[in-house]
C-alpha cells in the first residue's frame, strides 16, 4: 500500500525526510503567512459577500487538506480575490446576500468545485485547463482586478451600491454619492495610501534606517496588520461607528463549524457551470504559481495530483463553513520567500489561524469595512496588467482579439460571460489557424541535404517535382485545405510529374485527413502525377499502414526528403535564375 499512499498522499513522501531544520523553516514561514492571511481572509470574505469569519474558516481545514494531498512545497491555499469575485457573482444569482441560503450556496459551490477537481485528478484530466490560454487568463485577471477594485469603492465611500459589471457598479455608486460618509472616506483613503506606501516604500525606508533585510521584509508583509490595528483603534477610541462608519461587528469566537452544503437539485444545477469555471480558473492560477516556485528549487509538481489536492481543500471548505479556495500568488510567494520547505508550513499556518479564530476575533469588532476594502484594492491592482494588450497586438492579432474580448466582456457582461467568451474565442481562433496550416513549397539548399522555403531562400528546384512541407498535423478541420491546395498547384504547373509531401512536422493524421489523402492520391493518379511521402514519423506510419493508402499509393515513401529529391529530380535549376 506504500506506493498508492505516496501517489495520492504526498505527505508520506516528504514526511519521511522531515527534520528539525525543515520544522524551523516551516514555522517561521507559517508565522509570517499567518500575519498576512488574517486581514486578507477577512477582506476576501467581504468581497465574496460572506461574513468575515467565512474567510478564516476557508483558510484552516483547506490548508491542512492541501498539505496532505498537494505536491507543491510552497503553495499557500486559501481565499483569493478572483475566486471570491466569482463566488459572489455565482451565488448572487441564486440567493440574497446576508441570508442563510447565500451561505449554503457558497458551501455548495465549494463542494461542487472540490468534487469536479478531484474527478479531474483521478481521471488525469488536467489537460482541460489548457483550453484557457495565457492571454485569456491574463485578460480575465486584469478585468477582474478592475472590477474588484471598483466594487470596493462603495466601502471606501461608505455608500450602498451593488452590481456585477463595471457599468452597473459605477452607476450604482454615482446614484448614492449623496450618501458619502466623509469619515469613512478619510479612513479608507488613508489606509489605501498607507498600504501602497508599505508595498513600495517601507522596505527601502527601513533598510536606510539600518534594519536587516529580513526584518524589513517581515515588516512589509505585516503592513496590512498595522493598518487593521491602527484603524480599529481609531474607530473604537473616537466612537466612529456611531458616526456612520461601517464596521465588521461581532465575529464568532470559535473553530470552524461542521457544515453541510445544499443538495437541492435546482441549486446544484444552478451552480454546476460556475463551479466548473471556478475550478479551472483556480487550478490554472494555482498550478502556474506552484510550477514557478518549484522550478526555483529544482523541484517538480504533479498537475493531476494538484487537482486532487485543490479538490480536497475545496471539499474541506464545504464542510467547515468556508467557500471555494485555491493557491494564492502573493501569499505563496511570501511563503516561499520566508523559507517554507514543505507543505507542513501550511498546516502550521492553519494552526495559527485556528488560534486567531478562537482568541482574536473579538479584537476585530471595530475594524472598519473601509480598511478591508483598502486591503483588497491594493492587492488586486497589482494583478492589473493592461500592457498585455500592447504586447499581444504587436505579436499576434489573434491573441489580442482573445484578450480584448475577454476584458471587454468581463467588464460589461460579468465574470462568467467574460471567461466563457475568452475560452470560446481561443478555441475558435485555434480552429481557424489550424484550418489553414502553413504549407511551404521547398527546394534544396545548394551543396547540402537541407530543404527550405523557396520564398525565403535561394534553393534548387525542378519544374517536374513539387515538394510541399506540411507544418501541421492533419485532421478534419484542415484536410480539405491541403487537398484543394495540391489540386490548384498541380493544375497551375502543367509540367509537374511528382508531388512530394514532406511530413516531418506531421504528428497525426486522423480518419478525415486519411480519406482526403486517398482522394488526392486517386485524383493525381488520374492526372498521371505521382504522390510521394517523405520523412513520415513512426507513429504516423504505423497508423497509415493500417489503411489502404500505402497499398494504393501512386508513388513511393522516402526516408528523407533528400532521397526523394535525388530519385525524382532530373534537371534541378536554381530558383533565382
Amino acid at each position: 500500500m506504500t506506493h498508492p499512499l505516496r501517489r495520492y498522499m504526498p505527505v508520506f513522501d516528504w514526511g519521511r525526510t522531515y527534520d528539525r531544520k525543515a520544522f524551523s523553516n516551516d514555522m517561521i514561514a507559517a508565522v509570517i503567512v499567518t500575519i498576512m492571511l488574517i486581514p486578507q481572509s477577512l477582506a476576501y470574505a467581504l468581497l465574496a459577500g460572506l461574513p468575515p469569519e467565512a474567510g478564516i474558516y476557508a483558510s484552516i481545514a483547506p490548508i491542512v487538506l492541501y498539505a496532505l494531498f498537494g505536491t507543491s512545497r510552497a503553495l499557500a491555499v486559501g481565499p483569493v480575490a478572483v475566486v471570491s469575485l466569482l463566488t459572489a457573482s455565482a451565488i448572487g444569482q441564486v440567493a440574497e446576500q446576508g441570508t442563510a441560503g447565500y451561505a449554503i450556496a457558497a458551501l455548495t459551490l465549494a463542494f461542487l468545485s472540490g468534487g469536479f477537481l478531484v474527478l479531474m485528478g483521478v481521471f488525469r484530466l488536467g489537460f482541460l485547463a489548457n483550453f484557457l490560454s495565457h492571454p485569456v487568463i491574463a485578460g480575465f485577471i486584469t478585468a477582474s482586478g478592475i472590477l474588484i477594485a471598483t466594487s470596493q469603492l462603495k466601502h471606501i465611500l461608505g455608500v450602498s451600491a451593488h452590481g456585477h459589471t463595471l457599468p452597473e457598479i459605477l452607476l450604482a455608486i454615482g446614484a448614492h454619492l449623496n450618501e458619502v460618509n466623509w469619515i469613512t472616506v478619510i479612513i479608507g483613503a488613508t489606509a489605501t495610501a498607507f498600504l501602497f506606501w508599505v508595498r513600495k516604500g517601507l522596505k527601502p525606508f527601513l533598510t536606510r534606517l539600518g534594519a536587516s533585510a529580513t526584518m524589513a521584509d517581515i515588516a512589509t508583509k505585516a503592513g496590512p496588520v498595522v493598518a487593521v490595528v491602527g484603524t480599529t483603534v481609531a474607530v473604537w477610541a473616537f466612537d466612529l461607528a456611531g458616526q456612520g462608519v461601517k464596521i465588521v461587528g461581532e465575529v464568532p469566537q470559535s473553530l470552524p463549524p461542521l457544515t453541510l452544503p445544499g443538495f437541492s437539485l435546482d441549486l446544484l444545477q444552478a451552480l454546476l457551470v460556475p463551479a466548473i469555471l471556478i475550478s479551472i480558473i483556480g487550478f490554472v492560477e494555482s498550478v502556474s504559481v506552484a510550477q514557478t516556485l518549484a522550478a526555483k528549487k529544482r523541484q517538480c509538481i504533479n498537475p493531476d495530483q494538484e487537482l486532487i489536492g485543490l479538490g480536497a481543500a475545496n471539499l474541506g471548505a464545504a464542510f467547515t463553513g468556508g467557500y471555494p479556495v485555491t493557491g494564492g500568488f502573493a501569499r505563496s510567494v511570501v511563503n516561499f520567500d520566508a523559507g517554507a520547505e514543505t507543505p507542513a508550513a501550511g498546516a502550521f499556518t492553519a494552526i495559527g489561524l485556528a488560534i486567531a479564530a478562537v482568541s482574536l476575533t473579538p479584537l476585530v469588532f471595530f475594524l472598519p469595512n473601509a480598511t478591508l476594502a483598502a486591503t483588497i484594492i491594493v492587492a488586486v491592482l497589482s494583478l492589473v496588467d493592461l500592457s498585455i494588450l500592447k504586447k499581444t497586438w504587436a505579436y499576434s492579432r489573434a491573441d489580442f482579439t482573445a484578450v480584448a474580448a475577454t476584458i471587454v466582456l468581463t467588464l460589461t457582461l460579468g465574470v462568467e460571460v467574460g471567461v466563457a467568451a475568452g475560452v470560446i474565442t481561443s478555441v475558435l481562433l485555434h480552429l481557424y489557424k489550424t484550418s489553414r496550416p502553413h504549407v511551404a513549397e521547398v527546394g534544396r539548399v545548394p551543396g547540402s541535404e537541407h530543404f527550405r522555403n523557396i520564398l525565403r531562400h535561394e534553393v534548387e528546384t525542378d519544374p517536374r517535382v513539387l515538394c510541399l512541407r506540411v507544418d501541421e498535423s492533419l485532421y478534419f478541420v484542415n484536410a480539405r485545405f491541403l487537398e484543394d491546395l495540391i489540386q490548384s498547384r498541380v493544375i497551375e504547373g502543367c509540367s509537374i510529374a511528382h508531388v512530394v509531401l514532406m511530413f516531418s512536422a506531421v504528428n497525426e493524421v486522423d480518419y478525415s485527413a486519411l480519406e482526403s489523402l486517398e482522394a488526392v492520391n486517386a485524383r493525381l493518379k488520374d492526372m498521371d502525377v505521382g504522390l510521394h511521402l517523405s520523412e513520415v514519423k513512426g507513429p504516423v506510419m504505423d497508423r497509415l499502414k493500417r489503411s489502404h493508402l500505402i497499398d494504393d499509393l501512386n508513388g513511393q515513401i522516402f526516408l528523407s526528403q533528400n532521397d526523394a529529391w535525388t530519385t525524382l529530380a532530373d534537371h534541378p535549376r536554381a530558383a533565382a535564375e
